[in-house]
């Protein structure tokens, strides 16, 4: 399949890990991306989180700001957290007129139960509201680490029917993936993927340069592997927790790891509010490897 749909660099063979890279944020960081705007790549896709605490309207205030700033929104849709058909109708129609939102991420959300009609992803791909609004590419969740509430193999069969109900729909699939520390994690998943005849396109989550108290924590509450072994391959040490870690070694493994097995793929960046030191991070890995 040709990945110029997901980014128009994608398949340039002679391209870095850094190269058409996206970044997140939440609703609440607008001031933030102002600030880092001048080091992020035009165009760069930015992608708006849907955490609790935030109101629909902020939502949208972000996606219309990552536009205006010349960078392409990618908005998050939380299944459990939508309140109403009606609700998420309203909401794709704000993001897609006053935002020109053309991306989604979509993922089942923390809570226990469904605040509304959508109890997981796939209802929401299968609702027919995306394409009615216009969304072409719609991003799932991947899980390199494991889920803490499915098994290995019924995350990749939840992936397939995300995929073939994406594809179904005339929009096209990618898998973005949580965040990890582990570059063997993260390889041999993918190998795998590759191996279950699953082709789409994968963004991979590197955690962006922060405290390493902050590192941890994100992980503690997304799930994410943080044993003192994969801790200390990634260069942080469990009994020293002064100081920031950037993913220098994990993005260097990567790109020595893969393969052409393993399909391109491109890098998606979690700032953990940190979005200035992100760009510069990655400017700098750029100016290192080009």
């Amino acid at each position: 399949m040709s990945y110029a749909a997901i980014h128009p660099n994608w398949e340039n063979p002679a391209a870095n890990m850094v190269d058409g890279y996206s970044l997140e944020m939440t609703a609440k960081e607008i001031e933030g991306l102002k600030e880092a705007a001048p080091l992020i790549r035009p165009n760069t896709q930015v992608a708006v989180t849907f955490l609790p605490g935030e109101e629909l309207s902020q939502r949208v205030e972000a996606a219309i700001q990552v536009r205006a700033l010349g960078f392409e929104p990618i908005v998050h849709l939380s299944a459990r957290r939508i309140e109403s058909e009606e609700q998420l109708d309203w909401y794709l129609g704000e993001i897609t007129q006053k935002a020109g939102v053309k991306r989604v991420f979509i993922i089942a959300g923390d809570p226990p139960e469904a605040e509304g009609p959508y109890e997981n992803s796939l209802q929401i791909i299968e609702s027919g509201l995306l394409e009615k609004h216009g969304i072409t590419i719609v991003g799932v969740g991947g899980h390199p680490e494991g889920h803490p509430n499915n098994s290995g193999e019924e995350l990749w069969v939840w992936m397939q029917k995300k995929i073939d109900a994406v594809r179904a729909h005339g929009m096209t699939p990618l898998v973005v993936t949580q965040f990890a520390f582990d570059d063997d994690a993260i390889v041999e998943w993918l190998a795998e993927m590759r191996d279950r005849g699953i082709d789409v396109p994968v963004r991979l989550g590197v955690p962006g340069p922060a405290g390493i108290k902050r590192l941890l924590g994100f992980a503690k509450r997304c799930g994410v592997g943080a044993s003192a072994s994969v801790m200390k391959k990634y260069g942080i040490s469990i009994t020293n927790l002064i100081g920031s870690a950037g993913p220098d070694k994990l993005v260097g493994n990567l790109e020595k790891k893969l393969t052409e097995r393993h399909g391109r793929v491109r890098l998606h960046f979690y700032p953990f509010g940190a979005l200035t030191a992100s760009a510069e991070w990655i400017n700098g890995y750029d100016a290192k490897h080009s």
